[in-house]
């Protein structure tokens, strides 16, 4: 039988694009304050599956090896002449995501933080180092 989010057995259920969207934003709102005010404009965007150009434009072949990705420039690139712009996105990839739960024994709740805080480590232009201190820092 899976486990939940919240650690509770599933009758055989993946976790919802929109389950797995709530525990991201949960992990964002846990952020120390600092890094919470720089992402008032960072869209979070939960999808099956990444489609075929952005599998392209990380240079990866398959869906299921994309787990997340940020789009953006990091907040010390930023200038006050960028206009016109999209907004810094952070997408999460659903199917990508179940696979490596599957395949780790990871449990979802921490593989979802993992991979939150991994692209908004992106977006902050932080280190491995400083993105896994992050992920200690919002742990449960």
């Amino acid at each position: 039988m899976a486990t939940g989010m919240s650690g509770q057995e599933l009758p055989g259920k993946p976790p919802s694009l929109a389950a797995i969207e709530r525990h991201a934003r949960g992990v964002i709102e846990r952020l120390p304050a600092a890094f919470r005010a720089h992402l008032g404009d960072v869209v979070l965007v939960v999808e099956e599956e990444a489609d075929e150009e952005m599998l392209a434009s990380v240079g990866l072949e398959h869906p299921l090896e994309l787990t997340g990705v940020y789009h953006g420039r990091p907040v010390g690139e930023k200038s006050a002449f960028d206009s016109g712009v999209m907004p810094d996105r952070i997408h999460l990839y659903r199917q990508a995501i179940l696979a490596e739960w599957c395949e780790t024994g990871v449990r979802l709740d921490d593989l979802v933080a993992h991979v939150t805080i991994h692209e908004i480590g992106h977006h902050f232009g932080l280190s491995d180092d400083d993105m896994h201190a992050l992920e200690d820092a919002v742990a449960d």
